[in-house]
Parts: structure tokens; sequence; C-alpha cells
């Protein structure tokens, strides 16, 4: 179950890395017109549409990029496939489309299905593309459907699939967003523990997208509670309003870039650069603009005791904020702009506060993460185990370098009498071989590769380096020649 968590974590580093560009782009967008989101500010307007275009179409992107890195082979058709089942789940899931179904006046359709295009259906599609793609990419068909036989077959079967699943989701999906909502409504008269409790289950949903049902009982007015009107339009109680906000600003803020720090840290020597551009992106983007996704996709499937123990302390974050009265808020995230924007408000209450709290939760998160990391030897981007590590004994170089060595490497490997899977990850080769005893190490060390990782009888690892994708490529094409 863990190796499929990290292979799905894997997945999401594709389209995980275009987010934090797009949340700097609406960041820089909403602080020049904090008020019109553009609608006052044409320059604002273009940066702002041009970061959501991205930032609210995130469940596509996932769709996408699950389906092709879940997928045996890096095929375009897998991408299409991922791509087929999202439109097929999120159009016959729509308000209008249930209406239909039922038999009803939209008006009358349960709101679940006004968030159906969430992060969780997203992964889902993915998830069935990639096994359409794995099950019928090779099938095929009599002469007469010869043109619909293997990779054509796979976005067919992909939307029949993403039928039965959408017929398992028209009553499903009610009763999970129904029995949030109710539950948020539950837990909103428990005063400060309700804050932390609602903190702790916001994080904890991220990875679902059902954290939107959460939000909507807090943030807007389906309980009538509406923190985030109430907080901006100065409607409500100085040291309340804003409870349900303000805690998480300290973890945003702060939090959040100590871990990536922390992260960074804790890598290995060899792959601290490339983890560094990873972590300073995603940082920056939590720090400025509120957005987390970039970070925590970065861990919560590779590492998902991190990620439990960051909605923990957020949960203890709101807590706190709410205990003590401090308040600020956002129409955005919690990131520096809406804290700077926010705390001049009238409902705003010792906001200063939380950039202290700030600064103690930055000290937690980095000694923890950093504790937890190597206690449990977690698997933190560039914490990958590198064994078999060698001397370079004849390095490949030369302006065709990365042929030459996905040359060697394969041959090494035992070539297409033994490979029957090649994959990659941020770093490494993942090849799945018939027999091992037929691969040369040695001739793969020779290449000039820092290490090779044996994983199981038929599963071994090349370390390459942030350059793998080219060798990668270079593979693909010695095994379709």
């Amino acid at each position: 179950m863990m190796k499929y968590l990290q292979r799905i974590g894997r997945s999401l580093m594709l389209p995980v890395a275009v987010l934090p560009a797009a949340a700097i782009l609406m960041g820089i967008g909403y602080w020049i017109d904090p008020t019109g989101w553009g609608a006052d500010s044409p320059v604002a307007a273009f940066l702002i549409k041009a970061g959501s275009s991205i930032i609210d179409n995130m469940a596509v992107l996932f769709a996408v990029g699950v389906a092709l890195g879940m997928a045996k082979a890096k095929d375009g058709s897998a991408a299409l496939s991922g791509l087929v089942a999202y439109l097929v789940i999120t159009t016959l899931l729509s308000p209008g489309s249930v209406a239909m179904l039922e038999g009803m006046d939209a008006e009358s359709v349960n709101p679940a299905f006004a968030k159906i295009g969430n992060q969780f259906v997203g992964i889902l599609s993915g998830l069935v593309a990639a096994g359409m793609y794995n099950r019928f990419s090779h099938v095929k068909l009599p002469d007469a459907l010869a043109f619909f036989s293997g990779k054509r077959l796979v976005p067919i079967m992909s939307a029949v699939a993403m039928l039965v699943v959408s017929g398992i989701m028209l009553f499903v999906w009610p009763v999970i967003y129904t029995a949030l909502v109710s539950f948020g409504k539950e837990i909103s008269a428990l005063s400060f523990t309700g804050a932390g409790l609602y903190g702790f289950f916001n994080r904890l949903l991220i990875p679902t997208g059902l954290h939107h049902a959460l939000n909507s009982v807090f943030w807007f007015d389906v309980a009538g509670i509406n923190d985030i009107g109430n907080f901006w339009s100065g409607k409500g109680e100085k040291g309340v309003t804003g409870m349900y906000q303000a805690g998480f600003f300290p973890v945003m803020m702060f939090g959040l870039p100590a871990a990536a720090l922390a992260m960074y840290h804790a890598a290995k020597p060899a792959k601290k650069k490339q983890v560094a551009s990873l972590m300073l992106a995603a940082g920056f983007a939590s720090f400025f603009t509120g957005v987390t996704e970039p970070l925590e996709f970065a861990f919560m499937f590779v590492a998902p005791a991190l990620y439990v123990a960051h909605a923990v302390l957020t949960g203890l974050s709101l807590a706190i904020a709410s205990f003590f009265q401090w308040t600020a808020g956002f129409g955005f995230s919690a990131g520096f702009v809406d804290f700077v924007l926010s705390s001049r408000l009238p409902l705003a209450n010792m906001p200063y506060m939380l950039l202290v709290q700030g600064i103690v939760f930055a000290l937690i998160y980095y000694f923890l993460f950093r504790f937890l990391i190597a206690k449990f030897n977690l698997m933190t981007p560039g914490r990958e185990e590198d064994t078999e590590e060698g001397a370079i004994t004849n390095p490949v170089a030369g302006g065709d370098r990365f042929s030459a060595m996905a040359s060697e490497i394969y041959a090494g490997l035992g070539g297409d009498e033994n490979v029957t899977s090649v994959d990659n990850c941020v770093t490494r080769l993942r090849v799945e071989v018939k027999d091992m005893d037929r691969v040369d190490q040695q001739r793969i060390k020779a290449t000039g590769v820092p290490g090779i990782n044996i994983v199981g009888t038929n599963s071994i690892q090349v370390v390459i380096g942030t350059s793998v994708q080219f060798v990668a490529d270079e593979v693909e094409k010695l095994r379709n020649k």
C-alpha cells in the first residue's frame, strides 16, 4: 500500500511543479488589486486569470498527471485517457446532468454535485485511466475493429469504466459531502476546540479535495457562520470573527516554509540541488500567497506520517489563535499578501501576535520534521536510498551523452530480452526485469551513474539525477526500435 501511495506521489510531481508559478501570479495580481480581484486593474486581471487558469484546474492536471505516471509506459494515450475519464464523470455528475438523470429542477439537486470537479475525482480518474492503459493498451481486436486496437482502445475503455464509477458516485458522493457538512456544523459549536478540529480536518482532507465541503460551513454562509464575509465586511465580534482563518497564517507563512527547509536539509547531499529548487519555489508560494498544495503534495503521499503531523499542527495553530482571540483574515489564502491587507481591518485583533506564533511554529515544524524524517527514514524528496555506490570508471561524455548513456545502461540491464518495463521518477530509472542475474551492474556503473538500488526480485533502480528524463526518453527509443 505504501509503495502504491508513493507511486501516486511521484506521479503528481509533474503537475505539482507548475503550481508555485501559478500561485505567485495570483498573489501578485491580488496584491495589485486586493478588492476588485482584477476588476479595477487590467494588469491585476491578467495575472490573476493567468494563475487561476492553472490553480482552478488542479483536478484536470492531476487526472492527466496520475494517468501518465501510473501507466506502465509514459504514453500520450494514457494522459488522454485521464482527461477523458475526468470529463466523463464531471459532466455526468454536474448539477444540470444530475437534474436530468433524477428528473428534478436544477435548483433541487444536492449541492454536493456542484463540487464534483475536485482533486479526489481528478486522482480517481487518473488511476482508472492508468488501469485501463495497463490492461488494454496491447489488446488486439478482430479485423473489423482493428482500428480501435491497442492504445486507441484505452480512452474508450476509460470512458466506459467511468460510466460505472459515475453510477456509483451518483449515490455515494452526496452522502460523503453531506456528512462532512453536518460534521462541520457540529464542531462549530465547540469554540476554540472546534476551530482546532476544523484546522486538523481541513488539512487532512486536502488530498481528496473534500476540504471544500468543510470550508463552506465555516467560511461561507452554509451554517450562518460566514467567517470570511463577516470579517471583511466588519460585521461580527472582534477577537471571534476570523477564528476559522487566523490560525492558518502561522502555518502557511512560517510552518510550511520551515518544513520545506527541513526536507531540504534532510535530503542526500547529491540531491540537495534539485530538492532546493522545488522547496524554494513551493515554500515561497506558501509564504507569499498562502497556496500550500505545491509543497503539501510533494510529501503527503511519499511520507503520509509527516502529513498527519502537519494536519495536527494546523489544528493546534487554529486552536491557539482562537483561544487567545488573535485574528486576521483572508480573501484568497493565508499568505503574506492577505495578512498585510487584513491587519488593517476593524475586526483584526492583535494580528502581530500571529507572527510571533508563526516563528514558534516555524521552529516546531523544522525540528519535528527533521526528527521524524531521520527517526523513521521517511522518503521525502531527495531521501531515496542509494546503494551500490561505485567509482566512475568510464563516464559517458560528449554531445550525445544521454543517448550513449542510455544505450550502455539498457545493454547492462539485459536489453529487450530482459527488460519488461521502464519508468522514472524525479531522479532515477525504475526498471522491471525478468532475471536479475542477467543485469551487468558494473557496466551500468561505468556510465557514471551515482548508484544502483535493487528493490525487489525483479525491480532495479538506476540513480541518474535530475537529467533522468532525458535518459529515460532515450531508453524508450531503444525499446521501441
